[in-house]
């Protein structure tokens, strides 16, 4: 299967930039996941690397081979959208047949091939009914049957989950990854949704802006951001960012009295007194209506099955708030006095104030 390259790629729409000198390979087999917010340029890359936008700038190479020297029609990409793209009128056997029927692939070599991916799909059962009587889900993954039936060198997945309901994105999400895995077809997946990107992708491609922020495995996504915004949007509920500074071996944060004590550890590129930004994961914030910590105020408690998030306030600093992601249901209430502390094994992640990149952890 083919790698594909993106090699210092701008994308401009008139003034507008939609993507700033791109850097990004997604390495031959791999599920690669572009994931940031609406108008962050991942719909834009994908575009490009269809053929279905022009590069304004820089190159994208599949293999060593430039994509602006081989016609789109020629590029062997298969696409998966949200909307689907189905003949309504076919059925399950006819919508997967038609990429090959088109292109006057021998009967026999096309049967063989459309019963394997209905057999690959478990769409037997279904196979000759028309598209339009099946759920949302069969549906998708009757698009992306027709996708696989081409053996494409590149599937690219356009928010292929959008359009279905939480019990099927479950199912679809873990099907896809299982068929991208038997097929070894390099993949790359468009999504603002991080639990899709989290549980499909083999590496995660943050954007925002049109800029690559970072990108990495889903776990080092989480376990190390490389700036603010990396972290404040990987993560449910996101991450906790409040400018801190060290005094006296502590770190104190926010002004408020939600204190650290650091012992002998010690962090190149920070000085005591000067400020920087902490970041601390919900699950590490502790929140109990006795015992040791500082002093703080229910803001809301969200039951959330075997977890409650809580929004809490600094008693000593009311504008200095924190969210913990603690054991449900804790019964709660808004305007309770709590003790707020930190989990032994929490990590704070530090960033800098003048650009918002990491500087390390504790």
């Amino acid at each position: 299967m083919a790698a594909i390259r993106f090699e210092r790629v701008w994308k401009r729409y008139g003034s507008i930039t939609a993507v700033a000198n791109l850097d990004l390979v997604c390495h031959s087999g791999e599920m690669l996941a572009l994931l940031g917010p609406s108008g962050c340029g991942k719909s834009s890359t994908l575009k490009m690397a269809a053929g279905i936008e022009e590069v304004s700038e820089g190159e994208i190479y599949f293999d060593s081979h430039p994509v602006s020297q081989i016609a789109p029609g020629a590029r062997n990409i298969a696409m998966v959208f949200e909307d689907y793209a189905l003949y309504p009128h076919l059925t399950v056997r006819q919508n997967i047949a038609f990429p090959l029927s088109v292109r006057n692939v021998p009967a026999a070599e096309a049967e063989a091939k459309v019963e394997e991916i209905i057999a690959l799909l478990q769409l037997g059962p279904i196979a000759d009914r028309s598209v339009k009587a099946l759920s949302g889900g069969a549906q998708q993954r009757t698009s992306i049957g027709r996708a696989l039936v081409r053996q494409p060198e590149l599937i690219l997945f356009d928010e292929p989950l959008s359009h279905l309901d939480a019990e099927q994105k479950i199912h679809l999400r873990s099907e896809i990854k299982r068929l991208q895995t038997i097929s070894s077809v390099t993949s790359i997946l468009v999504t603002h949704d991080q639990t899709e990107a989290t549980a499909m992708a083999d590496r995660i491609a943050v954007m925002q802006h049109g800029v690559l922020q970072q990108v990495s495995p889903p776990d080092e996504l989480y376990a190390a951001p490389a700036n603010v915004f990396v972290a404040g949007f990987i993560g449910e509920p996101p991450m906790n960012l409040l400018t801190a500074s060290i005094a006296n071996g502590r770190l104190n944060l926010a002004d408020a009295d939600w204190d650290c004590p650091l012992g002998s550890r010690v962090v190149p590129g920070v000085q005591a007194g000067h400020p920087f930004l902490a970041g601390i994961r919900p699950e590490h914030v502790r929140v109990r209506r006795n015992g040791e910590g500082a002093v703080a105020v229910v803001g809301y408690c969200e039951p959330r099955g075997d977890t409650d998030v809580v929004l809490v306030t600094s008693a000593a600093r009311p504008s200095a708030a924190l969210v913990a992601e603690i054991p449900g249901p804790s019964g709660l209430l808004g305007n309770e006095v709590v003790r707020v502390s930190f989990a032994a094994d929490r990590v704070v992640h530090l960033f800098s104030c003048d650009d918002g990149k990491r500087i390390g952890s504790l």
